[in-house]
């Protein structure tokens, strides 16, 4: 077994909507290991993306721990969050968030520029496939390059963590494929863990883990032994 990345205990999260409590997480147990592709599936309102936010220290639990690499985020400051973001998780999302005045080395840039111990632009964009693109700016990329990009901006500052919510969800099945296959060439050359939040289940034979969740809590989890590439999936 790997080491040990996140380890989650009880972990409950609780919204106050006015009036209204809404328990998104109901206390959660879970480990993330080092070089593991994960994927966590459920329906909408199952506690996915907040499970996502907390581990990456977009959000803050109610209750119970999370620990990264045996350091105690939920006891962490604000300061010590954004160093915690800066410097070990990368983060995709549905929507690519790319600067639209930037080519895609100039948007990969504004990452490796802050980052600690980054790779170049040009590295992050080859791992990615996208190095002859390097000068054309978003407008002038398809949706999949464009989520290729932004997983280029997240990997180049080598982050020990990367956590990824829907990032197919507004692709095609053709150009999914593509990003698939551009998360699992990072997770596999380096080593990072990866978790991956989709609500297609299609997507989970390509992952080591599957964790499903309902309601707030583990339902299921999951070993694959024998994974499938992103290539071999029929959505």
């Amino acid at each position: 077994m790997n080491k040990t990345v996140f380890s989650v205990k009880n972990l409950t999260k609780v919204y106050d909507m006015g009036e209204v409590q809404v328990h998104a997480l109901r206390g959660v147990d879970l480990d993330l290991y080092e070089g593991e592709m994960t994927v966590l599936l459920g329906p909408s309102g199952s506690g996915k993306s907040t499970l996502l936010n907390i581990l990456g220290g977009l959000d803050t639990a109610t209750g119970g721990h999370v620990s990264y690499r045996g350091k105690d985020l939920t006891a962490a400051t604000e300061q010590e969050l954004t160093a915690y973001r800066r410097f070990h998780v990368g983060f995709i999302f549905q929507f690519y968030n790319l600067i639209p005045s930037l080519t895609a080395r100039e948007n990969v840039a504004v990452v490796t520029e802050i980052a600690d111990n980054p790779m170049t632009p040009d590295e992050a964009l080859a791992l990615v496939g996208l190095q002859a693109r390097r000068d054309h700016f978003p407008s002038q990329l398809s949706g999949g390059e464009q989520q290729r990009i932004t997983i280029a901006r997240a990997i180049s500052k080598r982050p020990e963590v990367l956590l990824c919510d829907e990032p197919t969800g507004a692709l095609d099945f053709k150009t999914g494929i593509l990003v698939l296959e551009a998360l699992e060439r990072v997770n596999k050359e380096l080593g990072t863990a990866t978790a991956i939040i989709t609500h297609n289940a299609v997507i989970a034979a390509m992952a080591d883990r599957v964790i499903h969740l309902a309601d707030g809590l583990i339902a299921d989890v999951a070993m694959n032994r024998t994974k499938q590439s992103p290539a071999e999936l029929r959505w």
